[in-house]
């Protein structure tokens, strides 16, 4: 019965999605409100009532970001006393990079996939979930609760006006979470991570006599080394959670410097440390800021500033998410005729968010068997059509089990 209604509008499913990906909604700069007008307009063509809000502009930028509105539909079905499910998908994307081979706003549909930057993370997902809900709706099965679509505009740069926003603003009482996946397995953790900024601060002096400076550079290369020691430490680590892995730290960034016959006076670092389950955001940062201090001796002229840009604490499974993983596997193995893993993902998303409040939450979407086969976040990044319909289907089932009388 939900096949039926699935197959039934999955050509309008795939005009959406392609709707979704030629219009650009970047992040940076996170100018998304262009892109949540033609969402809102496509979704009420569907027939769902959509609520828009708008996140304050003092507040989007605080965050970097230039204008988000988020927007939230809500279905109830029968008495609306059952459980409340919110389906949470983000249409903020990473730029588009070199490399394409076709235009990465083009939704250009070769091979059964459609190319185009977000078709994987995650406007895939504002397709296979909304078309999921109608699909629930053209059923005519019996049910109780509610569906709420959540679609956010801010996931890439951590989820703060976005789901965390909703939340903190009560605007919604959702029992259960499903957000963003990608790939066929049903994700019920993930890392976190821990961004900091340190600056290094010397005094500019004439290469011809450098003595009379403090070289920045100079001062930045020890704590490099403690960092690289540390990663080695790390190795050795690993998550009882499968899927995890082990903690990551990385310096991304370098920057600094006057010009070639000046001694630098400024040294910029930014470090991503990854967090697995077993670890402590917070702590975490305490211990990596001690290490970065006690780096190099003191020294006349230098001093180091530490400053935390993002703290995303890792995604822990919560009780109730096995009804959902088992909601989603059944169909999930069924339609793939293959087993589905539940894991953890070595990344971080901001189905947190939902954990955080107490919600159990799980990622799955429409993705492919692995994220590295949908080039996401690199060129000619694209979804199957297939898997988009079989992520439509396996939402839907899930739904009707989720909300069965």
């Amino acid at each position: 019965m939900i096949g039926a209604a699935v197959d039934a509008l999955f050509e309008r499913e795939v005009a959406f999605l392609k709707a979704m990906i030629r219009m650009p909604s970047n992040n940076p700069p996170g100018d998304c409100a262009p892109h949540a007008e033609m969402t809102k307009a496509a979704l009420e063509e569907l027939g769902f009532t959509v609520e828009q809000h708008p996140v304050p502009e003092p507040f989007s930028r605080q965050h970097g970001l230039k204008s988000i509105v988020n927007l939230i539909v809500r279905r109830r079905f029968g008495s609306g006393e059952g459980p409340v499910v919110a389906l949470v998908a983000h249409g903020d994307v990473v730029p588009p990079g070199e490399g394409w081979t076709s235009d990465p706003y083009g939704a250009e549909e070769r091979r059964g996939a459609i190319y185009g930057r977000g078709a994987a993370v995650s406007k895939g997902d504002f397709a296979a979930y909304a078309f999921a809900l109608k699909a629930l709706e053209d059923s005519g099965l019996p049910l109780d609760g509610a569906v709420e679509l959540h679609f956010t505009y801010d996931e890439e740069t951590g989820g703060f006006v976005g789901p965390k926003w909703l939340i903190e603003h009560g605007l919604t009482d959702a029992d259960f979470a499903i957000t963003s996946g990608f790939s066929h397995a049903i994700a019920t953790a993930h890392t976190g991570v821990l961004h900091l900024e340190v600056v290094v601060r010397g005094r500019q002096a004439h290469a011809a006599v450098a003595a009379t400076g403090a070289d920045a550079l100079e001062a930045a290369t020890p704590i490099l080394s403690a960092i690289y020691a540390e990663r080695r430490r790390l190795a050795a680590i690993a998550s009882d959670e499968p899927g995890i892995g082990g903690p990551q730290i990385t310096v991304g960034l370098i920057s600094g410097g006057i010009s070639t016959n000046v001694v630098p006076d400024r040294i910029v670092l930014r470090i991503d440390r990854r967090l697995i389950l077993e670890e402590d955001g917070e702590t975490v940062e305490a211990e990596l800021v001690r290490l970065i201090e006690g780096a190099f001796p003191p020294t006349p002229g230098i001093e180091v500033e530490c400053r935390r840009i993002l703290l995303a604490e890792p995604l822990r499974p919560l009780p109730g998410v096995e009804r959902l993983v088992e909601a989603l596997r059944v169909p999930a193995e069924a339609l793939s005729g293959q087993p589905i893993d539940v894991t953890g993902v070595p990344l971080y998303t901001d189905a947190r968010h939902y954990a955080a409040a107490g919600i159990p939450t799980v990622l799955y979407g429409a993705g492919p068997r692995s994220i590295v086969d949908a080039n996401a976040h690199s060129a000619d990044e694209h979804l199957r059509l297939a898997d988009l319909r079989m992520a439509t289907e396996v939402v839907a089932e899930a739904l009707a089990t989720l909300l069965a009388r």
